[in-house]
């Protein structure tokens, strides 16, 4: 129910901000047609079967904290994109990374990837489930582990409750080291 109710209050948000107007009127207007939209998109919106009420909870109370961390790796990654598209950052090392995905479930790898594309300077490419890696091509690979860092975050956040740390390969010399 909680998900429910996020969904509408945010749908009539949006609506209002996108209208420009916070009037008690619009927001009704807001409110009826998000209801309408809502049950006739309720199968593609609402996941079956619903989520536990305490993740969705959880992900109501740190959803400021998620979009401050995308608000932070946009900014950055445009900053990035910006000076190298004017020639003043020269083009490092532009790749693929591969991200562990370990014990994280399809359920947290979708809008990790995601999240992480939002980035400008990044794109998530392909994941790999036969050797549970999510491939993501940035602008700058000079230092994977700090972007896997990165991606950890998210996961941590996302993934409320069955949240598993990955162990991240140790690199050296450039090259992964699996005996490490």
């Amino acid at each position: 129910m909680i998900l429910i109710l996020g969904i509408l209050i945010s749908s009539v948000a949006i609506f209002s901000l996108m209208t420009a107007d916070f009037s008690g009127q619009n927001l009704m207007v807001g409110l009826v047609l998000s209801t309408v939209l809502l049950w006739v998109f309720r199968r593609q919106v609402i996941p079956r079967p619903l989520p536990r009420t305490d993740f969705s909870f959880h992900l109501l109370v740190y959803a400021p904290v998620l979009f401050w961390y995308l608000f932070i790796d946009i900014l950055k990654g445009t900053w990035i994109v910006s000076l190298t598209t004017l020639g003043l950052r020269p083009l490092r090392k532009p790749g693929i990374v591969k991200f562990p995905i370990g014990a994280h479930s399809p359920y947290g790898v979708g809008p990790v990837g995601y999240f992480i594309t939002l980035s400008p300077g990044s794109f998530m490419v392909d994941v790999d489930w036969e050797n549970r890696e999510m491939l993501v091509h940035v602008i700058d690979a000079s230092d994977p582990d700090a972007l896997r860092r990165d991606a950890e975050k998210y996961y941590r956040l996302w993934e409320f409750g069955h949240y598993k740390p990955v162990e991240l390969p140790t690199v050296r010399d450039g090259k992964e080291d699996p005996h490490a």
